[in-house]
């Protein structure tokens, strides 16, 4: 059975404008805090393997 875009198209939106009103400026911070921290994590992590496996 063949389902229409447009249909797809607003269960998707209905969804995403369910969840919009439960987030919060905290669940934002909480987010930017834990991409910063695991950026930095990724960054050393690599940088202390690429020091590791040169020698």
């Amino acid at each position: 059975m063949e389902t229409n875009f447009s249909y797809k198209c607003g269960i998707i939106g209905g969804m995403l404008l369910s969840i919009l009103p439960n987030i919060t400026m905290a669940d934002l911070y909480k987010t930017g805090v834990l991409a910063a921290v695991g950026t930095t994590i990724s960054y050393l992590v690599s940088y202390l393997l690429n020091k590791v496996f040169k020698k």
